[in-house]
This record gives structure tokens, sequence and C-alpha cells, in this order.
């Protein structure tokens, strides 16, 4: 049963709005209730709803904010909107800060209110399924150059304003060529999706992988210095190695990789510095025999 949270400081309100859904017709949906905002705000970002009704008045502050808070924090639960103002201004800031759909309280019933939720899920599932073709990398599932580009002047920044390190580290499959030579280019696709199934299990959540291009990825490891970075470039260079890869109706393959990692601040000031450094320290861990980890510091300490 898919669950519906609402946000409304009025208990009437919500055992109405329980009275509602009992007379749905299509679905059955379980509906629970936060009467604050401190309380509906962490509740909502949780991801554990389908949907969420959200009024207007919530005490000292109201729902237009709460939705630009909770999108902000990267909230994607499909927001209803509802308010006993028919004023269209309402309806129009509704929908500018986020919301789906918008009800009028004195108007709302079963049918309109069943409406709405259907309506704003399968918007939400549209909206979802367009970030995803956006931001997803379609053999992979991975996050693609353009959202990783995005994610690293993000983090950097992020990095700057604390203080904090950023690591990047640049992942090639060795030999990969070899294998869509011999064994076919779906044989390439089932390595590809592999190695990139054990890289992002591989993470912590916060970290980010992405595929970079060809049979190039990229990681984004967050709070992470130089030390720490190269332990898990090694540790992924050696869990990609330890296990060879099964290709369903056709050969087992044993994979290594090659890796090149630079840090932010320590190798680079700016991104595309850190990005340079990083693919630097690739070139040079594929041209030194592959099947290793070099990071951007090994170099200038060489020259």
């Amino acid at each position: 049963m898919r669950k519906i949270l609402m946000i409304d400081d009025d208990r009437l309100q919500f055992r109405i709005t329980q009275a509602h859904f009992k007379s749905f017709q299509s679905e059955v949906y379980e509906l629970e209730w936060a009467a604050t905002y401190e309380d509906g705000l962490p509740r909502l970002l949780s991801g554990d709803y389908t949907a969420c009704l959200l009024d207007y008045q919530l005490g000292p502050r109201d729902g237009l904010q709460l939705i630009r808070e909770a999108i902000s924090a990267g909230c994607r639960t499909p927001i209803v909107f509802l308010t006993a103002d028919s004023s269209s201004q309402v309806d129009i800031e509704a929908m500018n800060a986020g919301a789906l759909d918008y009800l009028v309280k004195g108007e709302i019933t079963p049918r309109s209110l069943e409406r709405s939720l259907r309506y704003a899920l399968k918007l939400g599932e549209t909206m979802e399924a367009l970030r995803q073709l956006a931001t997803r990398d379609q053999l992979t599932g991975l996050l693609n150059r353009r959202e990783l580009d995005r994610i690293l002047n993000e983090e950097s920044e992020r990095a700057q304003r604390f203080g904090q390190p950023l690591a990047l580290v640049m992942v090639d499959i060795d030999h990969f060529k070899a294998v869509n030579d011999a064994h076919g280019h779906p044989a390439g696709d089932a390595v590809l999706r592999e190695v990139a199934k054990r890289l992002a299990a591989l993470l912590r959540t916060v970290d980010r992988v992405a595929r970079y291009g060809g049979e190039e990825f990229a990681l984004v490891l967050v709070q992470t210095d130089r030390r720490a970075a190269l332990v898990v470039a090694r540790q992924i260079a050696e869990a990609i190695a330890a296990e060879p890869v099964v290709i369903e109706g056709g050969p087992t393959l044993a994979l290594t990789i090659s890796a090149g990692l630079a840090v932010l601040p320590a190798d680079a000031s700016r991104i595309e510095l850190l990005v340079s450094a990083a693919d630097r320290a690739l070139y040079a861990a594929k041209h030194g025999g592959r099947n290793q980890v070099i990071g951007y510091h090994e170099l200038k300490s060489s020259v």
C-alpha cells in the first residue's frame, strides 16, 4: 500500500481527508499526518512517501517555504498544495514553488482529491523518468558526464567553503578494446555494466560514480584526502581483479583497471585543473604497465 503524508496543523482537516480516502474508487492509500513544519519536513525528505498533501498555513511559517526548502534539499516526492485561499495568486505561487497540483479545501471531494493524487503521481513519474534520461548513462545507469560536471562544481564549492578535501579518481578498464574485438560489443556492454555495478557497490553512499566516457569512469570522493583516496582506489582495483566477470552465455573474463587520482586543494585549485591532474595520473598508470593506481602527487615528485 502506498503511503501519503499530510502536513497540516488542523486535526479536523486530517480527519476529513481520512474520510475522503475511504471513498476512493481506484486505489487504497495509507494516510499519515504531521501537524507542524518541523515534524513534516524531515518526514517528507525521508523518501518514505509516495506523495504529500501540504497545507498553506503552518503556524509562523507556511507551506510555500516548506516546498522550497524540501526541493532545495533534493526532495522528489510529488506535492499537492492545500489552502483555504481560492485566489489565483496562491495557485501560481504554489506551482512556481514546486507543487504539482493545487486544491482549495472548501471545494475538496473524494473524487477531486483522488484525481489530484493520481495526476500528481503520474506527473511525478514522468518528471523522474525525464530526470533519469537527463542525468544517467543509458547503458550502465550511472551518472552521465553532464551530471558529473554539475556535481563536481557543487562539491568543490562545498569543500572550499568548509575547508575539506575532495578527491577525484579516474578509472579505466584495461585492454577493453580486446574484449570487444574478441567477444563482440554485447560482451563489452556486459563488462561495462558489471564494472559500473561493482564501482557503485564499493563506494560510500555520499560518494558519486559516473561513466566518464567509453570504458572510463569517474569517482567523486567527498571529504577524502590523498591517503584515504589512495586506499579506496587500491581496494577497488583489487576487488575488480579478484573476481572475473561472467558473461551470460559467453566467456568468463578476468579484468583489471588502471586508476589515477588527484585531490583538491592539494593537487589543484580549481575543478578543471583537478580533472586534468587526475587524467594525467590515469595516463601515467595506463602507460606505466596498467593494473595500478597512481596519484598526481607521484608525477610531481618524479619531475
